[in-house]
C-alpha cells in the first residue's frame, strides 16, 4: 500500500491542510448525522477505530491538500494500517515511511505502540497508526523477526494470507489443513510478547485452531459473515461464537464479498453482516475493518485501470478471491464519513447508543488492551 516515493514527498504536505479543524470538514458528517444530532455527538465523543484501513487511496505520491484535510476531518481515533510487503526489505522501508510521516506531522498523526496511545490519540485529536502485517513470507523465513518487529512497533500480525504458509492454510487453500506446528509455535510466541494474532485471511480450520490455541483473545480484523453470504473470506457462525467466547474481536469489512457477484455492494449489505455479527458474537466483540481507506475513492478512468491491473495481478499470483470482478469498496460507504454513516445506519436498525459506541472502536480498544496490556 505504501511506496518508497511517498518518503520523499512528505515535505510537500500542506501545513494548512494538516491543521484543518478537527471534524470541521463537511465530509466528516454523515448525510444522516448533522454535527449537533445525537449520532453526530455520539460519534464525536466515541473512540473511532477502523481495524484495517489506509489513510489515503493513493500512496504513490503526496496527498493533495484536500485529501489531507478530509483525513484529518474524519474523526478517526486510530487505524490498523497494513505496512507489510512480500519482502523483508520493503516492509522495513514502509516502517520508516510511517515513522517519517509521524515525525514530520506530529500534530496530525502518532504511532500506537502501547494501549494508552489510543486514548492519547483521542485526547490530542490525532490519528493513531497501528502498523500491522497481512503477509507472512518474511516471518516464515525467520520467526525471530516476530519479536524484532514487535520492538519496532508492529503488534498486529496475520498468520496467513489467502494461500498456504508454513504457519497454516489460508482461506483459498482447498486442503483446509489448519495450523501447522510452526503456526502453533508462532501463536505461542505472539501471546508471550504481546502481539495480536489476526486470522482474517485464514482458512476455517486455521481460524478455529488459532482461536483455540491462543491463550489470549484473537482478532479477525476484516471479514464478513458466511451465514449472510457464503464466501471463502467470510467466517461461519461457529467461528464467530468461538471467537467471542474467548474474548476476541470481529471486524466487518466494506468489500464486495458481502454480496454475490455481479451485485454492487451497498451499505444495506454491510449492515446485514454487521447486525448478524452482533447477534451471534454479542455487542462486545464486533466492529468495522473496512479494508479500504479514509480518503474517498474517486473512480476515474485512471483509477479503474489501476484496479483492473491489481485484480489481474492478484489472479496471476493465485491470491485473488472469488468475486474480485467488482471494485474493492462499497460506493455508498466511501470516504472519510464511512464510520459515522455506519453509526447512523445502526441507529436506524434499533441498535442502542452503547452498542454503537462499542462498534465504532471501543470493542477493539478493549481487546487490544487484553492482548497488549493496558499501559
Amino acid at each position: 500500500m505504501l511506496r518508497r516515493e511517498f518518503n520523499a514527498s512528505l515535505l510537500k504536505f500542506s501545513a494548512g491542510a494538516v491543521l484543518a479543524p478537527w471534524l470541521g470538514s463537511a465530509l466528516a458528517r454523515g448525510e444522516n448525522a448533522p454535527a449537533n444530532s445525537p449520532i453526530g455527538k455520539l460519534y464525536e465523543s466515541a473512540i473511532v477505530i477502523d481495524t484495517l484501513c489506509a489513510p489515503f487511496t493513493d500512496m504513490d505520491g503526496p496527498p493533495s491538500a484536500e485529501a489531507l484535510a478530509a483525513v484529518r476531518g474524519s474523526g478517526f481515533t486510530a487505524i490498523n494500517f497494513t505496512i507489510s510487503q512480500p519482502t523483508f526489505e520493503d516492509t522495513i522501508g514502509n516502517l520508516g515511511i510511517v515513522q517519517e510521516l509521524v515525525d514530520k506531522h506530529p500534530e496530525a498523526f502518532l504511532i500506537v505502540r502501547r494501549h494508552s496511545d489510543i486514548a492519547r490519540a483521542k485526547a490530542e485529536k490525532k490519528i493513531g497508526i497501528m502498523p500491522g502485517f497481512q503477509y507472512t513470507a518474511f516471518l516464515e523465513e525467520n520467526v525471530e523477526r516476530i519479536p524484532m518487529f514487535r520492538q519496532l512497533g508492529v503488534r498486529i500480525m496475520q498468520l496467513t494470507y489467502n494461500n498456504r504458509s508454513i504457519f497454516g492454510d489460508g482461506c483459498l487453500e482447498p486442503g483446509n489443513a489448519g495450523l501447522s506446528k510452526a503456526g502453533i509455535a508462532a501463536v505461542k510466541k505472539m501471546n508471550e510478547i504481546g502481539v495480536a494474532v489476526d486470522l482474517s485471511h485464514s482458512g476455517y480450520r486455521t481460524t478455529s485452531e488459532g482461536i483455540a490455541q491462543s491463550a489470549k483473545p484473537v482478532l479477525i480484523t476484516h471479514s464478513g459473515c458466511a451465514a449472510v453470504y457464503a464466501h471463502p473470506r467470510n467466517k461461519p457462525d461457529e467461528i464467530l461464537k468461538a471467537l467471542a467466547d474467548r474474548g476476541g474481536y470481529f471486524g466487518v469489512y466494506l468489500m464486495p464479498y458481502v454480496v454475490a457477484s455481479p451485485t454492487v455492494p451497498t451499505r444495506e449489505h454491510v449492515l446485514d453482516h454487521l447486525v448478524h455479527a452482533i447477534n451471534v458474537c454479542g455487542a462486545d466483540h464486533v466492529g468495522i475493518g473496512s479494508d479500504g481507506a479514509i480518503q474517498k475513492t474517486v473512480l476515474t478512468d485512471e483509477q479503474k485501470a489501476a484496479f483492473d491491473k491489481d485484480i489481474a495481478r492478484r489472479k496471476q499470483l493465485g491470491i485473488g478471491a472469488p468475486g474480485e470482478d467488482r471494485y474493492p469498496y462499497v460506493p455508498d460507504l466511501n470516504g472519510p464519513d464511512h464510520m459515522e454513516v455506519i453509526a447512523s445506519e445502526l441507529a436506524k436498525r434499533g441498535q442502542p447508543s452503547a452498542t454503537i459506541k462499542k462498534v465504532m472502536g471501543a470493542n477493539f480498544a478493549r481487546v487490544i488492551g487484553d492482548i497488549w496490556g493496558t499501559d
